[in-house]
Order: C-alpha cells, then structure tokens, then sequence
C-alpha cells in the first residue's frame, strides 16, 4: 500500500479510510461479489480485523444470492436459530422495522449461543429519508480502557446470555404484532449460554469484552451486584471515543467482527421504511483468559 493509503488491485484502486479514531473504516475501489479475487479478499480480511467495522457503499449490484455467495468467502454462513430465513434464500436474515426488526438496543450478535458469529454482512435495501443510523463499538478498546483492577476482576467474571428476556421491559413502545414475533418467533427456543466477560480473540489474540442485551447476569452476584457491574463494564463498551456511526444509502454493505465489537440501529424513524438483509458467519465457541471454554447450559422449548 502506498503512502497516500491506494493499493492497486486487479487495474482499480482500493482505498481503505477510517471513519472514527479507534473503530470503523470505508473501503472504497471493491466491487463486492462471491468471486473477488484473492488479494483483494486479503485486503479485506486485514481491515476487518483492524478496524472491527468495514464499510461499502453503493454495492447496488447484490443481490440476496450473490451476498451470500460474498459472505462464504469470509468462512460458512449460517442461519439464525430461531428466526427463518428469507423466503427464496439459505442464509438471509430479514430486518424489516414494519416486523419487529429494530433492533434498538446495544449487542453482539447471538451471544446467547455457544459459538456465537465471528462476522456479520449487512446490506441495506430500503432506507428512511432520515435517521435510522447503526452505530458500532469497539470492545477491545474498551477493555484497554479498564483500570488494571477492574482488568482483573473481569477477566474472572462469567455472564449468562439467553433469547428469553422481558421484551417489554426492553422495548417499552414495541408494537403487539413485535411483542407476538419475540414470544412465537426468537424465543419459540430458548438457549442459554455461559460466556467469559473477557474472550480472547482467535486471530489477534486481543482481550475483548462479551456483554451486550442478552447478558441475564453475571455469575455469582446478586441481582444488584449484577447490574452495578454489568452497568460499569458496558458503560467502556459504549462511550463515545470507541464507537463509529454510520449513514445509510440504499445498496450500502457494512461487515463487522462480531467478536470484538457491539452494535445498536437508532430506532428515530418513526413510520418510513428500513429493511436490511444480513448474513452471518459461523465463528468459535469463546476462550477466557484462563483458557476455559463457553458452555451451554439449557437448550429448551419456551413455555
């Protein structure tokens, strides 16, 4: 890559530009597709894992069958457990606001299954006019960011992350037909899952933060003790020096690593339509520090 950051790929030029200080860059110069050439893909990969965030714009040429074919070149794609996929398609996860899909709330995907999604591909079909942004943060970062006794403790911590939550208490203003999708549709099985507060991530070897929505507690705290440190360590996740927000355009792609970074779509749209179409990436089952492995615990149909 040369000094003004262009990198000369297959006769384009590949640019890769950060977006925010410590998360979040836009890759200019790719025209995504399921046979990108092996360096570009390269190039891909590294950002990714560099900046937790990558961005595409105007990926308008996609289609549900050629995200896919793009996304396998990350690793498999999978489905959502509970939720079915696109009509027509293997892997798509539908995110349509008018059905339930606002996903206002700080997480990472999945966290409520052993070996959670090492990477996401969202694309966006229809977006509002305005509003309706994600933002992402960056939870290697703030890890760093943690005093060296706060470090420690965390690094002891476990937390229990399950799909079965009050979808009220959560949402508050969510609609019935929502409320109805949650209880028949994501929870229609319930797993919970005991992961390390701090994962080690498999490829870069970084201390990273595993909290986010489906956290029910951390293990051997009171309800309250819970809350008062859940609320402490999430709080590094969110601060604003570690997060990126990004702008929408119809045919936009956004690909993160799901291992080190949370994620929440600003719910300020009112009654215009968003709907995105997202495929996940198979990933690990997570490692503590001390090398012990995430468990699942229950696996059961929800009454």
């Amino acid at each position: 890559m040369s000094a003004d950051g262009h990198l000369p790929i297959a006769n384009d030029t590949l640019t890769v530009r950060r977006v925010a200080g410590r998360i979040g860059a836009e890759i200019e110069g790719v025209r995504l597709s399921g046979d990108l050439a092996p360096e570009t893909l390269a190039v891909v990969r590294t950002a990714l894992l560099k900046h937790k965030v990558i961005f595409f714009r105007g990926q308008t040429h996609l289609t549900d069958a050629e995200q896919e074919a793009f996304a396998a070149l990350l690793g498999d794609p999978v489905a959502h457990p509970t939720v079915p996929v696109l009509q027509g398609s293997q892997y798509i996860l539908e995110l349509d606001a008018d059905r339930g899909g606002r996903a206002n709330s700080w997480h990472t995907d999945i966290t409520f299954s052993q070996a959670y999604p090492q990477a996401s591909v969202l694309r966006a079909i229809v977006v509002p006019e305005a509003g309706g942004d994600t933002v992402w943060a960056n939870t290697a970062r703030a890890y760093d960011d943690l005093p060296a006794e706060l470090k420690s403790l965390a690094e002891g911590l476990w937390a229990t992350h399950s799909n079965q939550y009050d979808y009220a208490a959560a949402k508050p203003n969510a609609s019935e037909e929502a409320a109805k999708r949650y209880r028949e549709v994501f929870a229609s099985t319930v797993y919970e899952t005991d992961h390390p507060v701090v994962r080690v991530h498999p490829e870069t070897g970084e201390k990273t933060l595993v909290l986010g929505q489906f956290v029910r507690r951390l293990k051997g705290y009171s309800i309250d003790g819970s809350n008062h440190l859940f609320q402490l360590l999430q709080g590094y996740i969110t601060r604003l020096e570690n997060t990126v927000r990004w702008s929408w355009r119809e045919g936009d792609v956004a690909i993160w690593d799901n291992r080190a970074t949370q994620h929440y779509a600003i719910d300020d749209y009112g009654t215009e339509r968003r709907v995105m179409r997202r495929v996940t990436v198979a990933g690990d089952v997570p490692v503590s520090v001390a090398g012990e492995r995430s468990t699942t615990r229950t696996l059961a149909k929800a009454s």
